[in-house]
């Protein structure tokens, strides 16, 4: 079974507006909602799952029966990190999921994944214990500690920036976040980055420049940019 859990629980402080960015309205429509229909009509989607605030629940909810989310399972509360976030989604799913189900995390932000980049996450993690989507990183890049001066020259080819979804072998991932300290949830940054500090192997699949989370006024506008291209 492959079970999608959303992370909806960001506050979208950079964004300067009245409520998280995953609720904004589009064309009358929430972002998440945008999420929510890659997901649904994805035929290796088997159950979703929210982790959201329970300020923001109702909402979602609303909107999950107004669009026939059907595959929505349930929810798990925000955690105060993103990857609390997700340690409240595993748990969430605990009780019914099997040991070598795939979950796959994704971002609310982030409503242009496309089926393949999901597809192509779950089969990586069905051959390997996870799998990330990657795009090649197009500027030089340089390493500096103090941030005045250049104190490493990086090989470009060998960088690439991650996307979501990540995908993982369910139990793997599980038991990695009942053994570490809250401290180490709590400094990860990326989904996959504890997986791969604590020996999972994980692969990458080809992602898209399409794939953008929103983030900033000029996100928004992009994905605006790209709705109205697509109708």
């Amino acid at each position: 079974m492959n079970t999608a859990i959303i992370l909806a629980g960001g506050v979208g402080s950079r964004m300067g507006v009245d409520r998280p960015k995953q609720f904004l309205m589009v064309r009358d429509k929430p972002i998440i909602s945008y999420c929510f229909d890659i997901f649904q009509n994805h035929s290796e989607i088997d159950k979703i799952v929210v982790v959201v605030s329970d300020e923001w629940q109702g909402f979602v909810d609303e909107y999950a029966k107004k669009y026939g989310v059907s595959k929505l399972c349930g929810y798990a509360p925000a955690g105060k990190t993103r990857q609390h976030s997700i340690y409240n989604g595993l748990k969430c799913i605990e009780q019914n999921a099997a040991d070598t189900d795939i979950v796959i995390v994704h971002d609310a932000a982030r409503p242009l994944v496309s089926d393949q980049i999901i597809s192509d996450c779950i089969k990586g993690a069905t051959e390997f214990d996870g799998a990330m989507p990657v795009i090649s990183v197009k500027d030089t890049v340089y390493q500096s500690k103090d941030g005045k001066k250049i104190g490493q020259l990086l090989k470009r080819s060998e960088l690439f920036a991650g996307q979501a979804p990540e995908s993982f072998k369910f139990r793997k991932y599980l038991d990695i976040h009942n053994e570490v300290s809250d401290e180490e949830i709590g400094s990860t940054a990326g989904s996959s980055e504890i997986a791969y500090r604590h020996g999972m192997e994980i692969s990458m699949v080809k992602g898209s420049e399409r794939n953008l989370k929103i983030t900033t006024i000029e996100d928004l506008e992009t994905f605006e940019s790209i709705l109205k291209g697509v109708n």
